[in-house]
């Protein structure tokens, strides 16, 4: 069996076919070899906040064959250790490009041992992005990494579609936000003084904007959960029962069987 057979044993033609058509018709998503907008124009901020308990955060929107994601990832990578704070991706794969969507099931796959182990296949595919030319490539890329890891690939990688679906809710997501290009980076926070979220459209600022977000979010409170937990409600005080006066003890009925 050929790799490419046995690539599209594990992702189904027709719904790659239909995912690919629905990214070409989007409107407003472009390729990363353009030049970046000067700011993203934002439709619905809801998903620009940091993860519960974190002040500050970064949010990436990112593809996975996209040569300016593997090049802003070390930085970010290096960024979230330095100031400790939580860098958040979401898939946002081109249509122009031909192995994104299947590195983004493949990274949800390992995100399923661990999210460490998912998180450092995704910045492995950015380091060997040059060599990686083709599905096939990916997949013999991806099954190396498995097998490096004590882990053998699955024949069916996502036999149910499940992966999958997390892909196109990220890519949806994306699109209610704004996304016209990857990487798309933005610096988020929680209850601050300044702005919300602040787009990083120039790299070499990013660790100044980061900076200036701790400063504003110095005496806040960290993002909470969007469900509260609430308190178990007090029971009133029981109060003594009155016992009901003594009858004379008539014999019990014999039970009958239950069916």
């Amino acid at each position: 069996m050929t790799l490419s057979h046995a690539l599209a044993r594990r992702f189904p033609a027709l719904g790659m076919l239909i995912f690919a058509a629905a990214l070409l018709a989007a409107a407003g998503a472009h390729a990363q070899f353009g030049a970046p907008s000067p700011g993203t124009q934002v439709h619905d901020p809801a998903a620009l906040k940091p993860p519960a308990g974190a002040r500050v955060a970064l949010v990436e929107f990112v593809d996975m064959e996209c040569p300016d994601c593997a090049r802003a990832n070390p930085l970010l990578r290096d960024a979230a250790a330095k100031y400790k704070i939580p860098l958040v991706r979401h898939d946002f794969p081109l249509a122009m490009h031909n192995w994104s969507f299947n590195a983004a099931v493949f990274a949800r796959w390992f995100d399923t041992h661990s999210k460490a182990l998912g998180d450092e296949y995704r910045d492995q595919v950015f380091a060997s992005q040059i060599s990686i030319v083709s599905p096939e490539g990916l997949l013999e890329f991806t099954q190396k990494f498995a097998s490096s890891h004590g882990l053998s690939l699955p024949f069916a990688i996502d036999p149910q579609g499940k992966l999958a679906e997390l892909v196109k809710a990220d890519y949806a997501l994306g699109q209610r936000i704004g996304i016209e290009h990857t990487p798309t980076i933005w610096v988020v926070t929680a209850n601050s003084k300044g702005a919300p979220f602040v787009e990083v459209v120039d790299r070499s600022k990013l660790y100044q904007l980061i900076d200036q977000a701790l400063a504003d979010t110095a005496s806040a409170k960290p993002a909470s959960s969007a469900t509260p937990v609430r308190k178990p409600a007090t029971p009133p005080a029981a109060k003594p029962a009155t016992p009901p006066a003594a009858k004379p003890a008539t014999p019990p009925a014999t039970p009958s069987a239950k069916n």
